[in-house]
């Protein structure tokens, strides 16, 4: 299956933080999505995505190039939009258009004006004088009005009302439903995720905890609530998670029903895991 981005055995390291052998790979024509706690890596990843750092170890290709040896290439192929978008404030938001459309050979007029009507923004405006929900639509029809091969997307529902925040959604959708496109979107708003995403990538003080489809862990992941005199100290080894209350513990798992035989029958309560319990859990315990 063809990749539109890969990364093999990454590490990149700051004073106080490591990226550490990361691994992982978004096919063409799916949607992504990237998450964990402030500080896990992310924006690391993305830096090395988009060429701004090198690796000091292991591979990155987007689109089968080096973001930092086909630098230009790889930013022709590649939209992003950042949680605070930074254009050119004393620009109208036509006027910004006029000048990111020279850098990108695929670059759609049409296309670009049927984003504008639809995300309703004021094309007139400057940039200084919009919201921050408006300036972000503005900069999510420019990344993909030269059909970029790869959106990367940085908490781009940030900002935006609930209403936009669905169509964007079926946007995103529709946007990679011809095969040719993939989007990767960090963000911390987990239920968008589990409504959009095929693949999550799961990393957390710079290592990659899991990278897999939507359907697996659904399919894995479960959460289990019982008393709390059921979590000895032995047991709470068995979980990847748990938090301890004075009426109830609730633990993460990737074996419920090895849980329930360990625990001899006694009363448990067994759910499908969301993301947002996955994230909790794992950081209470860890």
């Amino acid at each position: 299956m063809d990749s539109v981005l890969e990364l093999r055995g990454v590490s990149k390291h700051y004073p106080g933080f490591s990226l550490a052998d990361v691994s992982f790979n978004l096919p063409r024509g799916y949607i992504g999505g990237m998450i964990g706690p402030n500080g896990a890596g992310k924006t690391t990843i993305v830096c090395l995505l988009l060429g701004l750092v090198r690796p000091d170890a292991g591979e990155v290709r987007v689109c089968g190039l080096d973001p930092w040896r086909d630098e230009v290439a790889v930013k022709r192929r590649v939209g992003f939009v950042h949680e605070v978008p930074q254009l050119w404030a004393h620009l109208t938001v036509d006027g910004v258009a006029g000048i990111v459309s020279r850098f990108y050979p695929t670059w759609d007029q049409p296309l670009y004006d049927t984003l504008m009507r639809e995300f309703e923004v004021p094309r007139r405006r400057r940039v200084a004088s919009l919201s921050r929900g408006m300036r972000a639509k503005a900069a999510l029809a420019l990344a993909m009005a030269h059909h970029a091969e790869l959106l990367v997307l940085d908490e781009p529902t940030a900002g935006l009302d609930p209403i936009f925040r669905q169509r964007l959604l079926d946007r995103l959708a529709a946007y990679v439903s011809g095969g040719e496109a993939s989007v990767l979107l960090s963000t911390h708003i987990t239920s968008d995720l589990e409504r959009l995403a095929d693949y999550i990538t799961f990393i957390r003080d710079g290592r990659i905890v899991f990278s897999t489809t939507r359907d697996e862990i659904a399919e894995t992941w479960a959460v289990v609530k019982g008393a709390p005199d059921l979590l000895k100290d032995e047991r709470r080894a068995w979980f990847a998670g748990w938090e301890a209350g004075a009426h109830a513990f609730t633990g993460l798992t990737r074996d419920a029903e090895g849980i329930r035989r360990r625990l001899g029958g006694a009363p448990l309560v067994v759910e499908r895991a969301s993301l947002e319990d996955i994230m909790f859990l794992m950081g209470r315990s860890c």
